[in-house]
């Protein structure tokens, strides 16, 4: 006697309509052409305003600016075509601008005359020294404008390093009392936030409890949490002129451009030693950082388009071999679809006036 063939059980489909995607898919929706076309919302200028995920604006950008004395050191930088290094009193106008276009925050860098760098960096503690009077002026005359100070040392070092060296040795709690003192004369000169781009271990701690016991608790602390040991900040050390007093390299405290879960603790470590925002630099070879410290953290997350970057689109736009416009906004547009809430570029004001004329 045959035995009768078993059936596979399979449950039974349910009613109701196809999933979208399923349903787009099947044979019957495609027919000879799809009925599903992506292009439709592409096809009008409008629709594709309209449908954006990620748009860019001016309030999004922090202009980082070079300042030199009065007579002093060249306004032209070589390796940045169309940044210049500016006297206070050019700065003070340059910002107002600035602000007219909706710039709502610069950060400050100096270029530093060669007989105030020292070994242990005194100018960097001088309340009167050039970052001390370009935030009181910018204070007094835009004060609408955000003030970000660098603290780092490698402007004053004469030895180039962010921090002190003894013996090819950075010293890395040497260092932090020195950079204590700087974020505390800044913060005195009106500054809104102090940016700690010296990537010593424990550094945010220690400027926050400087700042909070000498009553400065209302100045915020941006942190580099994850600096990488860069090849694209060659044409920044010229603009301040630490490049070629730089001895060996910084890869002892910068971190390794190989490594990613590094940064997230790095982040970590910054945000429990009381940063309010934190940054990535470079940006845009160090999208994918910026995208895990965002959906990792959701604390404002700063990308830095680093000097390196910016002459690498500009020099190709001079010489004909892009669209400088075009790759400059796409390439700011990349860094709020990876997650930057606020993007520092030298292309700020320049994207300002763009966005301005629509």
């Amino acid at each position: 006697m045959k035995k009768a063939k078993l059936e596979p059980l399979r449950a039974p489909r349910e009613a109701g309509p196809k999933p979208a995607a399923e349903a787009a898919a099947s044979p019957a929706a495609q027919g000879a052409y799809p009925r599903v076309r992506m292009r439709r919302n592409r096809a009008a200028d409008w629709t594709r305003r309209l449908v954006a995920e990620h748009r860019l604006a001016p309030e999004d950008l922090i202009w980082p600016l070079f300042l030199r004395e009065d007579g002093a050191a060249s306004a032209e930088i070589e390796a940045m075509p169309g940044v210049r290094r500016l006297t206070v009193s050019e700065a003070v106008d340059a910002v107002g601008h600035a602000s007219q276009l909706g710039v709502p925050a610069v950060a400050l860098f100096p270029y530093v005359e060669e007989h105030l760098k020292t070994a242990a960096c005194e100018e960097a503690v001088n309340p009167e020294n050039l970052i001390c009077r370009a935030v009181r002026a910018l204070k007094a005359a835009v004060p609408e404008v955000g003030v970000i100070c660098d603290a780092a040392l490698d402007p004053f070092n004469s030895l180039g390093h962010d921090g002190l060296v003894e013996e090819g040795r950075i010293l890395n709690d040497a260092s932090i009392e020195v950079l204590c003192g700087q974020a505390l004369v800044q913060a005195r000169a009106g500054c809104d936030i102090v940016a700690p781009s010296d990537m010593m271990d424990g550094r945010v701690g220690a400027i926050r409890s400087a700042l909070d016991e000498a009553g400065l608790t209302e100045v915020g602390i941006c942190s580099y949490a994850a600096k990488y040991a860069s090849a694209f900040y060659g044409p920044f050390r010229d603009a301040i002129g630490s490049g070629g007093a730089l001895k060996g390299d910084k890869k002892t405290y910068q971190m390794d451009p190989a490594n990613s879960d590094e940064a997230l603790r790095e982040v970590a470590l910054d945000l429990a030693e009381g940063a309010d925002m934190v940054m990535i630099k470079p940006g845009m070879p160090y999208l994918d950082i910026i995208r895990r410290v965002s959906e990792t953290f959701q604390v404002p997350t700063l990308a830095y388009q680093v000097s390196g970057e910016y002459s690498m689109i500009r020099g190709a736009a001079l010489n004909g071999w892009l669209d400088g416009e075009k790759a400059m906004l796409e390439s700011l547009l990349a860094f709020k679809r990876a997650g930057a809430d606020a993007i520092l570029t030298y292309f700020a004001v320049e994207v300002a006036e763009r966005l301005k004329r629509g």
